[in-house]
């Protein structure tokens, strides 16, 4: 069925996620493109917790009352003529893989930076992430309404850390607390903001040429001598604005603002809609890139969710479609069965709100009823099957035994840690050399074993008794020149198992991981794995 529509709506389209480290301001970013975009009139305040109203894009109980992002939201508007989808991913360390699964559904990144700190540790992660798929990344450089760090070595962090070019598009006017406004480099034009309710409306800006005589007296003649100062140093020494070098992942474009007062946002946003791409080819295995607007639908499950609402015992697979366009009710081979399926109760996002959707289009976020048979890394599709690359499993950092308290809920304690799993929320592994039964849960961040074990009580009936291990490292053995327990590993190092039985090795530092490849020649570690299918499991 041919859709005369699709490479319009496929060029319209805008899927991205938002990185950053832990309390950088991206929940408060996420909620402030919300209000320009018109999907919601009056930004929720992050921080006042105790009130009725939370950000939009938490909604799991656990997140209001810790007031952080525990799961990955996805979030779609209409903004100047695009769809936008925000993939809103969980900000606090903790929940990184999360993250890292999330980003490979996404065309770009706004890798968000607090202008006082700089590139921090979970940054640096992210932006590897996004590195490996060659994704263009955008800097927002965050709370200017706050002393910060100057922005040429902010610049210089960027660029000795992260190891990538960047190019501001705008300048900031005023840096110690006394931010005035940004300066376009593009348009050679000043914004002046000011606004009364505490960036719960939309700001008022005042805009003024930096060539115009009033400009000094405008902006106050050491703000206007600093700026031109700073700008002919831009003009000579930065990076050259280039489309191709952006798109490909080899230069990010910088954007100052603060969030929190709405200063710099819609700004961003505009230039940002322009400069990004619309949903590119995705590769599938033996076939090669799949375009956008090819006629036959194709798509891939990237986030499990189950228990949204409580209430409803409801589980739900998140799919990216990738393209042709998704009908309400459409039937599609489904790669783990390898039979077909049919998409019953198909939504869209706006956090706990649900819509029904009818039909939808690549870089759209669609949510799947799921009956038990999805599994992360699934592609669906129209006509004959493809499959695109699996997710990868990403290495655990923090390690606990858990068991039941009650012996006799062990069922239950099996079936919600075998959900869980699935999800992704956690990762499960064996010692098989322990006499006892033994489950490992791993983690990528500590508090993920809090909502481990809130979960467990509060969806399963179960509660858990957690013994913490002092593993901090897990590495999947891809090639061993002798059997595991012959190699000469540290007294410290335990071997095991995955949950599809693949053997891992377990260290509690990085110096154990060297020991291990110098005394062990031929030993091949990985610090990612495939993600086994449903069939390939059993």
């Amino acid at each position: 069925m041919e859709h005369p529509e699709l490479k319009t709506e496929v060029a319209r389209r805008r899927t991205f996620a938002i990185i950053s480290h832990p309390d950088a301001g991206k929940t408060t970013l996420t909620e402030k493109l919300l209000l320009y975009g018109g999907a919601i009139r009056q930004a929720g305040s992050v921080k006042a917790r105790k009130a009725a109203r939370h950000a939009t894009s938490d909604w799991m109980e656990i997140e209001k009352q810790r007031g952080i992002s525990v799961t990955s939201s996805a979030m779609q508007f209409d903004y100047n003529g695009f769809r936008i989808n925000i993939l809103d991913t969980p900000g606090h360390q903790d929940f990184s893989e999360d993250t890292y699964r999330t980003l490979v559904a996404a065309d770009s990144a706004v890798m968000l930076i607090d202008n006082a700190k700089g590139v921090e540790e979970q940054t640096i992660k992210l932006f590897k992430v996004c590195r490996l798929r060659s994704i263009p990344i955008f800097t927002f450089i965050n709370k200017m309404d706050r002393t910060g760090r100057d922005p040429f070595e902010l610049m210089e962090d960027i660029e000795s850390v992260l190891g990538i070019r960047s190019c501001p598009v705008n300048w900031p006017i005023g840096i110690h607390g006394d931010f005035k406004g940004l300066y376009h480099r593009d348009t050679r034009l000043i914004e002046l903001y000011s606004g009364g309710d505490h960036g719960q409306g939309q700001v008022n800006v005042e805009t003024v040429s930096i060539d115009d005589p009033g400009c000094p007296q405008k902006i106050g003649q050491g703000y206007y001598d600093k700026l031109v100062e700073d700008i002919e140093l831009l003009d000579v020494a930065g990076d050259a604005f280039d489309m191709d070098k952006i798109l490909s992942g080899q230069l990010t474009p910088m954007f100052f603002g603060s969030a929190t007062n709405n200063f710099g946002v819609e700004p961003f946003l505009n230039r940002f809609l322009t400069y990004t791409k619309s949903p590119t080819p995705r590769v599938a295995e033996g076939v090669g890139p799949v375009a956008p607007d090819d006629d036959k639908f194709t798509g891939f499950i990237f986030k499990i969710q189950a228990n949204m609402n409580p209430a409803h015992r409801d589980r739900l697979a998140f799919m990216r479609v990738c393209s042709g366009v998704f009908e309400k009710g459409m039937t599609v081979w489904h790669s783990s069965s390898n039979s077909r399926v049919k998409l019953a109760q198909p939504q869209t996002f706006m956090a706990q709100e649900h819509e029904s959707v009818e039909t939808a289009y690549p870089g759209d976020i669609i949510g799947l009823f799921d009956p038990g048979i999805f599994r992360l890394g699934d592609t669906l599709c129209t006509g004959s099957p493809v499959r695109y690359s699996g997710i990868p499993l990403f290495a655990p950092e923090f390690f606990c035994r858990v068991s039941p308290e009650d012996s006799m809920k062990r069922k239950q304690f099996l079936k919600g840690v075998n959900q869980l799993s699935q999800e992704g929320a956690i990762q499960t592994f064996k010692r098989p050399n322990i006499g006892r039964e033994e489950m490992i849960a791993g983690v990528v961040g500590v508090l993920q074993m809090d909502v481990l074990e809130y979960r467990l009580k509060s969806e399963y009936g179960v509660n858990i008794t957690r013994e913490n291990l002092p593993f901090r490292f897990v590495r999947w053995v891809v090639e061993t020149p002798k059997p595991l327990e012959k190699l000469r590993l540290t007294s410290t190092t335990a071997i095991a198992e995955d949950r599809v039985g693949r053997p891992v090795l377990m260290f509690e530092n990085e110096w154990s991981i060297r020991l291990a490849g110098e005394n062990n020649e031929g030993l091949v570690l990985a610090e990612t794995a495939d993600r086994m299918t449903a069939d390939e499991m059993d």
